[in-house]
């Protein structure tokens, strides 16, 4: 491990500039993990080869045995955390990222593997809903999460640190042909569950009931707006939350939280 240290000018840092530019760094082949907990895990799993490391002088200490863990050599370079977002372009979450290259994203079918329970987004764009969705995925037991081709890149920095690095665990990938891909995943056996406000729907309770040896897909729209009604036509069924009458909707990522947690208990 070569520990550096640098000032806010220090040429060496010329790959944390700019990190704010998701699809510059994207183009880069990279994705940016933040918060000693996520680069923690990181640096636990031999999956993610790690260019460099910003971080200040406590999230050394408190990294010092991940760092020290892994085989191949580390470039970390230690900073005040008072000029980290003068490089970087943002606060940094408790002075600590790396910069880590970004593995092949598989097709949804590869990631969806011999999983019996997966979560499926249209159109979530909101970097913490998808987070969530990622943190209750791996919670309750789902095998993959699926993505339409206008959701939010999932190993975007404040998706991985809202699911708390479960993005980096639960497979994923991209249905390319949407909403058509749904009907593919019927015909390999999911029982495709669009969790909606529109009726007729059944309860989550009933559902569970009737498909409980089913391998199941909840598909869950995006906050507001909710399902197209051509992704909840291809699924073939709705399921609802029953919640107060005087409550118009629960957030998306809540709402599969509790969808995940009536259907994780039985597939």
């Amino acid at each position: 491990m070569d520990v550096i240290r640098v000032e806010v000018n220090d040429p060496r840092l010329a790959a944390f500039r700019d990190l704010s530019d998701a699809e510059l760094l994207r183009a880069r082949g990279l994705f940016v993990a933040e918060g000693r907990l996520v680069v923690e895990r990181v640096l636990a799993d031999r999956r993610y080869p790690v260019e460099a490391l910003l971080i200040n002088s406590a999230s050394l200490n408190a990294l010092q045995r991940s760092l020290e863990a892994r085989a191949e050599p580390l470039t970390v370079f230690e900073s005040d955390i008072a000029g980290f977002e003068a490089i970087t372009g943002f606060n940094i979450h408790r002075g600590c990222l790396a910069l880590v290259r970004r593995p092949r994203e598989p097709s949804w079918r590869e990631a969806l593997g011999d999983a019996r329970l997966a979560v499926v987004l249209e159109s979530v764009t909101n970097a913490d809903n998808v987070g969530g969705v990622f943190r209750n995925a791996a919670a309750f037991g789902a095998g993959a999460v699926l993505l339409s081709p206008t959701c939010c890149d999932p190993l975007y920095r404040k998706s991985i640190r809202t699911s708390m690095a479960a993005v980096l665990k639960v497979p994923f990938g991209r249905m390319t042909q949407w909403p058509e891909a749904l009907q593919h995943l019927r015909r390999e056996g999911f029982v495709v569950a669009a969790l909606s406000l529109r009726q007729p729907a059944l309860t989550i309770d009933a559902f569970v009931d009737q498909f409980r040896d089913r391998k199941i897909a909840l598909l869950v729209g995006t906050e507001g707006a909710g399902l197209t009604i051509a992704a909840e036509q291809a699924s073939g069924l709705r399921v609802r939350i029953p919640i107060a009458a005087h409550v118009d909707s629960l957030n998306l990522a809540v709402a599969t939280g509790i969808a995940l947690s009536r259907i994780g208990a039985v597939t």
